[in-house]
C-alpha cells in the first residue's frame, strides 16, 4: 500500500465539511484501538495550531471485565503522558438487556451515547470527536443493503451531526483501516485490540471478514467511492426531505389524536414525495419509531391508497390505525371506546349537554318563530309522549321514519349515503323520543314529527360538531 500524509488527506476533508472551528472545546471519544489513539494524537498535534480545548473519554461497557478495566487505564496513562484531560465512564450494558430486552451491540451504543451526552454538557462540548473510518462506512452500507430497502438508508454514517451541547465529527471516513495502522506504525502508537472485533457473531464483524476483503480486491480505493456515494446520496435526501415537508403542509391535516388528507390531492404528488410523506406522518405520530413497524406497512399503506372499497382499514403497531373513507385518509391511534353510554342519558331542557362525539347539543324553549336547518332540531312540546329526550349512538337494526321519505330507512344505509366514514358511525349522537322513536340523526337526517296543532311552544335542539 502506497504511504500517505495523512494531513494532506484528512485536514482537506475536515475543511470540506467543516467539522472544527478554531477554539473549539473537542471531546475525543477513545477505545484504546488504533483508530481512536490515532485520531487522539492528530487532535493532540493540531490543537495548538487550531487553540482547541482537547478533553479525551473512555467508557468501560463491563462486558469484558478486567480486560476492559485494563483498556481504560491503558488509554489513561497515554493521556497522561500526551497531556491530555482524561475522563472514564463505566455503563452497566448487561443491566439494561435485561431491562429492556436489547441485543448486546444496541444496549451498549445507547448508554455510550448517553455517556458522551452527559459529558459533553459538563464540560459545554462543541465537538464529540470519533473514529470511524471508511471501512466502517462501506460495513455500515453493506449492512443496511442486505436488510434495507429505505434509500434513506444509504446515507450511511454521517460525517458530522447535531449531538447534545454541538456536533458529532468523523474526520477518519476519508481513511481506510489499513492506512490508520499505517499511520499508527509510522508514529509509534500502540493499539490494543478488543478480541469481539474478530467474532463473527456480530453482523458488522461477519461483513467485515468475509465481504469487505473481496471488495477491497476489486477496489483498494471503495471506501473512497462509498464515502462519495453517501454524501451525494445525503444531498439528494435533504432536497427530497425539504420537498416532501412543503407537501406535508400543503396536504395533511394534523389532529391530538392523528392525521388526516385528501386521498387524490395526495396522489397528485410524485411516488418519491408520496413516500416520504408517509415517513414524516409516522416520525410524527410516533414519540419512537416501532422495530416492528416494517416494509411491508409500507406497501400496505400505498395499496389501501388505491383500495376500491369505499371504508377499508389497516392496523399499524402500538394501536395506529389507517383508515380509507371514501376519498379521506386518516391515521389515529385506537383508544379506549367511552362513546358508548350504559344508559341513554335523558337530555336537560333547557341546558347543554355533551354528545357521544365530543360535540354539544344545546335544548332551549322558543315560542318565536325559527328556520331549521342541518344543525337545528325543532319539537312542538305537545308532544308530549316524545319527552323526556334522550341520546345514544346507533344499534344494530336502528330504522328512521325520514322526513321526506315514505316508510323506514336504516340507519347503516343512511350513514353510508351520506358518506359518514365508518370510523366515526359508532360514536354518532341519535336522539331518540322517550317512545323509542328515532328523531335525529344529529347533523344528518330527521324524521317526521308531528306539528303542532296551534302555534305554541316548541323545543329546538342545536348540534354543535366537533367532527370534520
Amino acid at each position: 500500500m502506497k504511504k500517505i500524509r495523512l494531513d494532506d488527506k484528512v485536514i482537506p476533508f475536515i475543511k470540506r465539511h467543516q467539522l472544527i472551528h478554531n477554539k473549539a472545546t473537542v471531546l475525543v471519544g477513545v477505545s484504546g484501538g488504533a483508530d481512536s489513539l490515532l485520531l487522539l494524537h492528530c487532535m493532540n498535534e493540531w490543537q495548538r495550531e487550531w487553540g482547541l480545548n482537547l478533553v479525551a473519554m473512555s467508557i468501560d461497557h463491563g462486558l469484558r471485565g478486567e480486560e476492559s478495566r485494563e483498556d481504560l487505564q491503558y488509554v489513561e496513562r497515554i493521556c497522561k503522558e500526551w497531556d491530555i484531560p482524561f475522563i472514564a465512564k463505566q455503563v452497566d450494558v448487561i443491566g439494561r438487556k435485561v431491562s429492556h430486552k436489547e441485543g448486546t451491540q444496541e444496549a451498549a451504543r445507547t448508554l455510550r451515547y448517553q455517556a458522551f451526552q452527559e459529558v459533553m454538557e459538563e464540560i459545554e462540548a462543541d465537538y464529540l470527536a470519533l473514529a470511524h473510518h471508511g471501512d466502517d462506512q462501506v460495513e455500515t452500507i453493506m449492512m443496511k443493503l442486505a436488510r434495507q430497502t429505505n434509500p434513506a438508508a444509504l446515507t450511511g454514517i454521517p460525517v458530522k451531526r447535531r449531538f447534545a451541547t454541538g456536533y458529532i465529527v468523523r474526520p477518519f471516513l476519508c481513511l481506510s483501516k489499513a492506512e490508520i495502522y499505517q499511520q499508527c506504525e509510522d508514529r509509534g502508537i500502540t493499539p490494543r485490540e478488543d478480541p469481539s472485533n474478530h467474532s463473527t457473531v456480530y453482523t458488522r464483524n461477519f461483513f467485515r471478514k468475509y465481504v469487505l476483503p473481496y471488495m477491497k480486491q476489486q477496489n483498494e480505493h471503495i471506501h473512497q467511492h462509498v464515502q462519495q456515494l453517501t454524501e451525494r446520496i445525503s444531498e439528494d435526501q435533504e432536497y427530497l426531505k425539504q420537498e416532501a415537508d412543503k407537501m406535508l403542509k400543503e396536504v395533511v391535516s394534523f389532529e391530538e389524536n392523528g392525521v388526516f388528507f385528501t386521498i387524490d390531492v395526495f396522489l397528485a404528488y410524485p411516488i418519491a414525495l408520496q413516500r416520504r410523506a408517509f415517513h414524516l406522518i409516522l416520525n410524527y405520530l410516533y414519540s419512537e419509531i416501532p422495530k416492528d413497524l416494517a416494509f411491508q406497512h409500507e406497501k400496505d399503506f400505498f395499496s389501501l391508497l388505491h383500495h376500491k372499497k369505499s371504508n377499508v382499514s389497516i392496523d399499524f403497531p402500538q394501536s395506529l390505525q389507517v383508515i380509507k373513507s371514501y376519498q379521506e385518509l386518516r391515521f389515529r391511534f385506537l383508544i379506549q371506546d367511552d362513546h358508548q353510554y350504559e344508559q341513554s342519558p335523558i337530555l336537560e331542557i333547557p341546558g347543554s349537554s355533551v354528545l357521544p362525539d365530543g360535540a354539544t347539543l344545546k335544548a332551549s324553549i322558543r315560542v318565536d318563530a325559527s328556520v331549521e336547518d342541518r344543525h337545528i332540531l325543532h319539537i312542538p312540546t305537545e308532544c308530549e309522549a316524545l319527552f323526556p329526550l334522550q341520546v345514544r349512538t346507533r344499534q344494530d337494526g336502528d330504522r328512521m321514519k325520514v322526513r321526506g321519505l315514505n316508510g323506514r330507512k336504516k340507519v347503516k344505509d343512511i350513514f353510508i349515503d351520506e358518506k359518514i366514514p365508518a370510523y366515526q358511525r359508532a360514536c354518532w349522537p341519535i336522539i331518540i323520543g322517550a317512545d323509542g322513536s328515532l328523531l335525529w340523526i344529529a347533523g344528518l337526517k330527521k324524521a317526521e314529527i308531528p306539528k303542532a296543532k296551534k302555534q305554541g311552544k316548541y323545543v329546538e335542539l342545536t348540534y354543535c360538531s366537533l367532527i370534520k
